[in-house]
Formats: C-alpha cells, structure tokens, sequence
C-alpha cells in the first residue's frame, strides 16, 4: 500500500495518535466504557457533512464522512499506518487492548522501526557482526529496547600483533574509515608535535589483536589540537597548533587506498576552499552534517585568545573543491571555548558540550545548533539537576562525544578545572534533545545517563581520541593524557598513553 495515501485516507486515525495524551490517542479516548481486551472502533469524524448541508446532495457520500473501524482492516493495512507512526504513538496503540498489542508487536514491523530511527546502514553493519546463533535467537523488538535502554559498556585493551603500537600521544585525531582505524599527528613528551599517520584494519568480527600499521606521508605537517571528520570514505581536516605555537586554518582530504588487511595506504592533498577562511585555531570542536557539510566551532587562536566564531564548510563539490563561510546571524551562540565536542545527530543538526571558557572555567554546558534554518540557529538547554548532582556529568573539558547507534551521543573521559581527569561514561538522550527543540520546551526532560563499566577499567584520561565502527556499537578510544607519577615540585603527574581500547555498547540479544 501507499503509505501517502493512507496517511490521508485514515487522517482520523493519524490525529488521535499524534494527541498530546498519549494513552488515550489510540482509539480509547472514543470508548470510555471499553474493556481493555475488546478492540475498540474509530468514531465518525466530529465535523462530518449532514444532508442538510448546501453541497449538492449527489457530493455527499457515506465515503466522506464515515471513518471504517479498524476491525475491517486487514493486518497489511494495520502495518502500514504504524510505520508513519513514531515511536510513543506505536506504544500507545499496543496498550489499548490483545489484539493490537500482538499486532504492534510484529517483527516486521520493529524491524522497520529500527531501519527508520537508526539508519539502515548501521542496522546492516550490526546485525552482521552478530554470530549466527544471535542473528538466529534475535527479537527486533527487544533489540530496540536494549539500545534505547542503554545502561552499560564493556571495555578491553587490544594488543599489537607484531607489538608494533604508535606512540604515546594526545589532542590527535582517530577515525574510522574503509573498515580502517586512522590515526594522524597529535602531541607528546617535550610539547612535540608528531606528523605520522597510522592505520590499522578492523572490519567485522575482529578479535583482541590488531596491526598497527605507519603511513609514509609527509603531509599535513605535524600538529595537534586540530579536527579531523569522515565525509563518505573521505578525511577532513583542519588547523591545529605546532610545538612553536603556531596556528594553522588549512583544510586537508585524506584517501584510504586499501588492497588488502596489511596493504593500506593513505593519500592527503590540501583542499582548494578560496580565499576565505575561518581564523587559525586549534583545540577547536568540529563535525559533519551529513556528506556535504563540515562545522567548526571555537578554539585558541592566537595569543591563546578563546574563540566563539561558527563555520561551515561545503563541500558539495565532490571534495575537488570547498567553501567556508561563518554562522553570523544567529541570535544566540555559545560563550567562546577550546577543548569542547561537537557531535552530528542528525539532518542539520548538532550538539556541543562542555570544554573550557574564557576565564578558564570547565564547562557542562548543552547547545543545540540547527543549520537547516533559513537563519541558523543556536539554543542552550538550561537543565536544573542541581538537586541531583549525580544525574549529570561534572564540568569537563578534553572529553570525546561519539554518536553511537539508536542515535544517542557517548561522552567519555575529559578533565575539570583541577585537571582531574576522569573515567565515566554518560549518555547523553537526543531523543529528549529533539523534543526539546520540536516542543520549545523550557526545561528538557532528563537527558543523561551514567552507564556502568564491565572488564577493563582504562586509566582515567583526557584530549585522547575516539570513535566508532559503521555499527555505532563498538567504539574505538586510543591515547590521551592520563595521571602519572607525582614529581617533586609538581601538584599532579602527567604522562602520555599509547594504548587502544574497544568499548562495547552491552545489549543482551
């Protein structure tokens, strides 16, 4: 069936479900005697035609204002409708009553939802990391309800296959790219800046041991702090600091070249964007929206000045050539910052958190950026949990935020004012996010969760690198800078890390 044209065919039905009253949108609202394990029938339409109206009365027809009930449809029929549904509005129907609760429980039916809300992508790269036995024994309705009711990670160390591992560094970039873990520049012991580029084969179905693998390249030049995102099979990236201090705004496009597990090449060229620019920066927040599009936001520039400029890069030019502009309407924008994220969930829109302001305050700040507006637009979601402290993460800055599938962002890590660092991991809910936003809410609903960690507890760290495979469930954290030995004169030890961590969203299939 079209789903357009049952949209409009049984608007009645869409109406009730799009209520306000949730538990009443589906059909029990026109039944206030009805029993529960009855099925209830749809009522006329409240401004149906009489035969005394004006209209010729060969125009009025039982069609037009007569509504069937939905015990004459058939289950396709049913099927159909729910998909235009969104989730609340699914639950609520298989409340009202045992037919609609087994109707709504259709594996057919939660499979398109999880292809809907995630991606079909993501869903097709998880379900083939699943073994066989899971891929057998799964229930996509219980699948849903394991991702949206995230509640723990499970986290162990890789090894090196040859004990080949980069090293030691922080404020580099990781990306996951062709099936390819690719780690470039960062900084390390003495301020050095480093100017390699590795890369290591992960694919599906990987085990405990990985192969690490150096690029010869000698461009982009080294540096660290800088943004670097995945565009389709591409690398973006840009500025970034050296050890004298300088700052760069150039804009880079890496090529994975990959003939085989062990045969992987990288190709960088520098990206032709005009003579327009943002600022040079580093320690900057960046991501994609989408294929076409890259956003950046604050950073230090020079003199170490913190920075609250916005910029767009678009790249709809096939990557041969891009276009920055900056974000200079907007009626409301976050406070400058450096060491912040911004995270891509969704269409045209993004969310930042944290990092550490101009007065050198750690942030635990929550934006919301849309740039699909005809003027984009900026807008702080002022939670008050300051009864509950718990119920939210602590101010920090040099975190990582990774989207991770069922679409809710993963904040792990980062350091406070003291530079404490830490080792938590938090959820934050886009879903609440976007009602939020959809509903001009004054205060959101609770939006974080703290998950709980199972196998290897890593070193508490800060400005490390992370991100994650196609599934959006395995996440990939590699380096950063994490607490060492006290030295004298010294109020906190300080070292580089060199390790690779996998965390794995737990979902008990």
């Amino acid at each position: 069936m079209n789903p357009d044209a049952a949209e409009h065919h049984h608007l009645p039905l869409l109406r009730l479900a799009s209520s306000k009253t949730k538990k009443q949108a589906f059909f029990m609202a026109s039944a206030p005697n009805s029993n529960p394990d009855t099925t209830p029938s749809l009522p006329p339409p409240a401004t149906s035609l009489s035969p005394s109206s004006s209209l010729p009365s060969s125009s009025v027809t039982t069609a037009s204002y007569c509504t069937p009930s939905i015990t004459t449809m058939d289950y396709d029929h049913i099927i159909s409708i729910l998909h235009l549904l969104p989730l609340d509005s699914i639950l609520c129907f298989s409340m009202t009553c045992r037919k609609f609760r087994s109707l709504a429980s259709s594996e057919s039916l939660w499979e398109f939802v999880c292809r809907r809300d995630w991606g079909s992508s993501s869903v097709d790269a998880l379900v083939s990391s699943f073994s066989s036995v899971e891929r057998r024994e799964m229930s996509w309705k219980r699948l849903y309800q394991q991702v949206s009711q995230l509640s723990s990670v499970s986290c162990r160390r890789l090894v090196s296959k040859d004990g080949i591992f980069p090293r030691p560094r922080a404020s580099h970039s990781l990306n996951y790219v062709s099936d390819c873990l690719v780690l470039f520049g960062g900084g390390c012991e003495g301020g050095r800046h480093l100017d390699d580029t590795w890369v290591a084969y992960i694919g599906n179905g990987f085990n405990r041991v990985i192969s690490w693998q150096q690029v010869d390249s000698s461009i982009p030049n080294g540096r660290f702090g800088h943004s670097c995102i995945v565009i389709a099979d591409s690398l973006v990236l840009f500025g970034g600091i050296n050890d004298s201090g300088v700052r760069h705004n150039d804009t880079w496009i890496g090529r994975l070249i990959r003939e085989g597990p062990l045969d992987i090449k990288i190709s960088w060229r520098p990206l032709d964007v005009g003579p327009v620019a943002p600022a040079p920066r580093g320690a900057h927040a960046a991501c994609c929206t989408g294929e076409q599009k890259m956003v950046i936001h604050g950073g230090i520039g020079f003199n170490g000045l913190r920075l609250d400029d916005t910029w767009v890069l678009d790249l709809t030019d096939d990557l041969i050539s891009a276009r920055w502009y900056p974000i200079t309407n907007a009626r409301l924008s976050p406070p400058a910052r450096s060491g912040h994220s911004l995270t891509w969930i969704g269409g045209c829109h993004m969310v930042l958190y944290g990092g550490r302001g101009s007065g050198y305050d750690v942030l635990n700040d929550v934006w919301l950026l849309d740039i699909g507006r005809e003027l984009p637009e900026w807008m702080e979601l002022k939670y008050d949990n300051s009864n509950i402290p718990s119920e939210m993460p602590l101010p920090r800055v040099g975190h990582s935020a990774t989207l991770i599938i069922g679409g809710q962002v993963l904040i792990y890590g980062g350091e406070d004012s003291q530079r404490h660092r830490k080792n938590d991991f938090w959820i934050l809910d886009v879903g609440s996010l976007s009602r939020f936003q959809a509903m001009g809410l004054k205060r959101p609903a609770k939006i974080w969760k703290k998950l709980r960690l199972e196998g290897h507890c890593p070193s508490y760290r800060s400005f490390h690198g992370a991100c994650t495979d196609r599934s959006g469930r395995n996440v990939f954290i590699f380096g950063g800078m994490v607490d060492g030995v006290v030295h004298p004169a010294e109020a906190y030890g300080l070292r580089f890390d060199g390790e690779l961590y996998h965390v794995k969203l737990v979902l008990q299939l």
